[in-house]
């Protein structure tokens, strides 16, 4: 096992490439540095291989400018016995000012996985602060509205008669 290392900040710059029609950033390059700062910060919390089993409440408040430096910060605020809840805040400015803005925000649970691709056990997370219990009791208040709203999802699978 390493150190377990809470919290992580990656940075990009948001380029054309990134763009979507209205030449701002594409909410899926938005989603993918969010997967990989989210990955990133769980691996470092528990150092094993973890794959991503949800994303939720992602909000997009205010859109990225291409140029803009984009910062992905992701925390450890939960872990239960095989996964960890991770809260990631994206925030982007001029590169030439520094001046950042939250521009997204979420919560994201990956699972540890051992060498047979099993699910492992996690070292547990512990709040320490007042704003840890609130970070903590928000991501389990997430997780059981993420299962009411599964439970009450209907299937959309197409039937292969249907096609």
């Amino acid at each position: 096992m390493v150190a377990q290392n809470r919290e992580i900040t990656l940075r990009f710059l948001a380029e054309p490439t990134d763009s979507n029609v209205m030449g701002k950033v594409h909410g899926g390059a938005v989603m993918k540095w969010i997967d990989l700062a989210g990955a990133s910060c769980a691996l470092g919390w528990c150092g094993q291989t973890v794959v991503t089993i949800y994303v939720g409440g992602i909000r997009f408040y205010k859109p990225i400018l291409i140029g803009h430096l984009v910062e992905v910060h992701a925390k450890v605020i939960y872990t239960g016995h095989t996964s960890i809840h991770i809260a990631v805040d994206v925030r982007a400015g001029d590169p030439r000012d520094r001046v950042f803005t939250q521009t997204t925000r979420c919560i994201i649970v990956f699972v540890a996985l051992d060498a047979d691709s099993r699910p492992a056990e996690v070292p547990a997370w512990k709040p320490e602060t007042a704003e840890d219990l609130s970070l903590q009791a928000y991501a389990v208040k997430m997780t059981e509205l993420g299962k009411s709203i599964h439970d009450q999802m209907p299937s959309l699978a197409i039937k292969r008669d249907d096609v």
